[in-house]
C-alpha cells in the first residue's frame, strides 16, 4: 500500500500566543519559552528517519523546523501552503478586541461558520481544501517515507479534522499545544490518526493552546 508517515509539529510559543493576539498571516517570532520547545522537539526527534522537513514560511514556524534541521541533519525546505489561517483586518487584534469592534464577525467565527472570512482573510472551507492538498502533494513526494509538517494552531485542527472525519463545526475536544509531536499516516484514500498531542518533551514548561494564532 502506498503510505507515508506524517509527524505533524505546531510552532513554539510567541508572546502573542501568551496575548491571545491573532497572528495568522503576520510573521512573529518565538519568544525564549518557543525557541527552548524547538530545542526539545528536536531532541525528541533526534532518532527519527526523517526523510524531509516542510514548514510554513513564516519565521515562528521555520525557527521551529530549524531547530529539527539542524540536530537531525533533514532537509528544510519553506512551504507556503502550510501557513496559519488568514485572518485579513482580525490580524493584530486579540480576541477581546475583536468581540468589540466586530461583533458579527466574532459571533460567525465562534459559531465556527464555514463560510465565514474576515476581510482579507480565508473562510474553513478555503484553509481546509488549502491544508488537505499541500499535505497530500507533499505526502506524494515521499511514499514511503517519514515527513515532518511544521505549522501552525489552525492547521493542525484542520489535520486532526481531516485524519479523524470531524466536521469543520464540530466542538473541538483536542489539544492544539505548541511543539506537541502529533502522528499521521497519509495514503491515497486520506489521512489517519496515529497518535496525537505527545507533549512528553515538554514537561519542564507548560504550553498554551489558542489555535487560531
Amino acid at each position: 500500500m502506498q503510505a507515508t508517515r506524517l509527524i505533524a509539529i505546531r510552532h513554539g510559543e510567541t508572546a502573542w500566543n501568551v496575548d491571545a493576539r491573532i497572528q495568522g498571516h503576520l510573521d512573529i517570532p518565538l519568544n525564549d519559552i518557543g525557541h527552548w520547545q524547538a530545542q526539545q522537539v528536536a531532541r525528541a526527534l533526534a532518532d527519527e528517519p526523517i526523510t524531509a522537513i516542510y514548514a510554513s514560511d513564516l519565521q515562528r514556524a521555520q525557527a521551529t523546523a530549524q531547530a529539527l534541521a539542524d540536530t537531525t541533519g533533514a532537509p528544510l525546505t519553506p512551504e507556503p501552503g502550510l501557513r496559519e489561517r488568514c485572518f485579513g483586518d482580525m490580524e493584530g487584534s486579540t480576541f477581546a478586541e475583536v468581540e468589540i469592534s466586530h461583533p458579527e464577525q466574532a459571533r460567525r467565527w465562534r459559531e465556527r461558520d464555514p463560510h465565514f472570512a474576515a476581510d482579507g482573510g480565508e473562510s474553513l472551507l478555503q484553509l481546509r481544501d488549502r491544508i488537505a492538498a499541500t499535505t497530500s502533494r507533499l505526502a506524494q513526494q515521499h511514499l514511503g517515507g517519514l515527513v515532518v509538517l511544521v505549522a501552525h494552531g489552525g492547521v493542525m485542527d484542520i489535520l486532526y479534522r481531516l485524519a479523524t472525519g470531524q466536521s469543520l463545526q464540530a466542538p473541538r475536544t483536542w489539544m492544539l499545544t505548541n511543539a506537541a509531536i502529533n502522528r499521521l499516516l497519509w495514503t491515497p484514500e486520506g489521512l489517519t490518526l496515529v497518535g496525537w498531542a505527545d507533549t512528553q518533551h515538554l514537561e519542564a514548561h507548560s504550553s498554551r493552546d489558542e489555535s487560531t494564532v
